[in-house]
């Protein structure tokens, strides 16, 4: 079984190095044609995965052409293994994949890059709309410490993996602020909540944010400093200035999130609250006020 991971960032990096622990061959595809060159010299990546070495059967390449040969970018499939939604559309990954094949699946759920590359344990969704496709992909990328459990509802997988980044820059800025573990722990909850009245408009499962894809990665995210995110949140709480060479998928995500809420005339307070904090509208202070004075309701 041969696998290319078109993407050398952390997660693809990471992937990579699991698969071929586990025995398959593995090409790891770069953009840059001189990192490539290097981290095949070296094996390794240690500018994403820092002290984790190459298993012998990864082979890395900028050549696209060679990354296309090999049978899993799915079997001639596609797996999206990245969170979010297009901007100017706010179309998933998988919608944007489907318009070259309508092999797509999508990989998501609680992880962190140096977790997988160092061969703990980790548990993701797979979705594919092709139940079929899901188990042969299923059985091609599980292993010893990667369990995968597969599921149908790609737009929930899909907006679990995106929103709960909006939701980890709230508890970062909560945290970085000093509100206290009980303000993030009510984030994340009111956070939640959010998140499934999206995915029920979108047509989503509410089971399926209900697993990894959607409350594990929730969890992962908004507790821990792992999390780009969350650290962004937390340096928008403390006033800090970031980092900007770090993706923060979050960023863009609330304000793609917005657009498809006013589409379905939904209230979205602490996706509203980010979206303005990030583009600084508000400052931290004035995003509290805004979600503390909001009327009192049921649950």
């Amino acid at each position: 079984m041969t696998i290319s991971v078109v993407g050398a960032g952390a997660f693809g990096t990471a992937l990579a190095i699991a698969l071929a622990r586990e025995g398959r061959d593995v090409t790891l595809w770069a953009r840059d044609k001189n990192a490539a060159e290097y981290m095949q010299r070296t094996r390794a990546n240690d500018a994403k995965v820092q002290g984790v070495s190459f298993p012998s059967r990864i082979v890395v390449t900028s050549d696209f052409h060679v990354a296309a040969q090999n049978e899993i970018i799915l079997r001639k499939a596609l797996i999206a293994c990245c969170k979010g939604f297009e901007v100017s559309t706010g179309i998933g990954p998988c919608g944007i994949l489907e318009t070259v094949t309508d092999r797509v699946a999508i990989l998501t759920g609680p992880s962190f890059a140096h977790d997988i590359a160092r061969g703990l344990p980790t548990a993701l969704t797979l979705a594919a709309r092709d139940h079929a496709l899901g188990q042969v992909l299923q059985t091609c990328l599980g292993t010893k410490s990667l369990r995968l459990y597969t599921t149908t509802d790609i737009v929930g997988a899909e907006l679990g993996g995106a929103l709960k980044n909006v939701i980890a820059i709230a508890c970062g800025a909560t945290m970085g602020a000093g509100l206290g573990e009980s303000a993030r722990a009510a984030l994340m909850t009111r956070g939640y909540a959010e998140m499934l009245r999206m995915a029920k408009s979108l047509g989503a499962q509410p089971q399926t944010l209900s697993g990894l894809s959607g409350f594990g990665d929730l969890s992962l995210t908004c507790m821990s400093t792992g999390s780009r995110n969350y650290r962004f949140g937390v340096s928008l709480g403390r006033g800090e200035v970031f980092d900007a060479s770090v993706t923060v998928e979050g960023a863009a995500t609330a304000n793609a999130a917005l657009t498809k809420a006013k589409e379905f005339g939904l209230d979205m307070p602490i996706t509203k609250a980010v979206d303005a904090l990030v583009q600084g509208r508000i400052d931290v202070q004035a995003a509290i006020d805004i979600l503390l004075t909001r009327p009192q309701k049921e649950e």
